[in-house]
């Protein structure tokens, strides 16, 4: 179970790098899926936990966006 935890928190710490590195990074669910290689769930499970702690947003195309660059 520790393993599984570690991997989350490798893809959170990736997920939120890359959007640090580009602010303006917009990223549909499935671009972000094959960006992070994770499966459908998992990064349903990845951009609801960085929208929900308001690292993200979500535009109204439904791409994911860093919060402070919402437009």
């Amino acid at each position: 179970m520790a393993a599984l935890q570690q991997i989350r928190d490798d893809v959170l710490r990736r997920a939120r790098s890359e959007y640090l590195e580009m602010p303006g990074l917009r990223l549909t669910p499935a671009q972000a899926q094959r960006l992070w290689g994770l499966d459908s769930h998992t990064c349903e499970e990845l951009l609801t936990t960085l929208t929900e702690t308001r690292f993200l947003a979500r535009t109204r195309d439904g791409s994911f966006v860093l919060l402070s660059s919402r437009m």
